[in-house]
């Protein structure tokens, strides 16, 4: 009884434990750049002004920017936003990343860097020998074949 009660066990752990593997896609992290993605305001009413009710509300407004990375794989190029807009990191430009696509969002990885997962947005995604990727890269120089 008790050998039958762990053979079921153990078939129950291995068939939990055998999870299709996460694959990761590969490409080139090709440039950075600072796009506006909304403002930011601030009320310089005090608390004094609040309570007696003065009218000498002053709106301060600052454009926030976020990082755009644009990603070339063998077909396609991505320009993806971090998720997380407070504490973005900052990529290394040039250089190797692996990817994959989990659900609605992208799920990012240097080697070089730290190796930690981290997550984006895709913003778009353009074949790469299109002509829109190509004027985005205008300036970035091509590798020749």
């Amino acid at each position: 009884m008790r050998l039958k009660l762990l053979l079921a066990v153990m078939l129950l752990v291995t068939v939990a434990q055998a999870k299709e593997p996460k694959h990761f896609q590969s490409g080139k992290l090709l440039r950075m750049q600072s796009v506006k993605c909304g403002t930011d305001e601030k009320n310089g009413k005090s608390l004094t002004g609040e309570m007696i009710g003065t009218d000498s509300a002053h709106m301060k407004t600052r454009e926030l920017l976020c990082q755009e990375y644009m990603l070339e794989t063998d077909s396609l190029v991505y320009t993806i936003r971090p998720k997380d807009e407070k504490h973005p990191a900052l990529l290394p430009v040039g250089e190797k990343a692996q990817f994959r696509l989990d659900k609605d969002k992208m799920v990012l990885r240097v080697e070089d860097l730290d190796d930690k997962e981290r997550e984006y947005i895709v913003v778009s995604m353009v074949p790469k020998d299109s002509p829109d990727s190509m004027s985005s890269n205008a300036s970035v120089p091509r590798p020749s074949k």
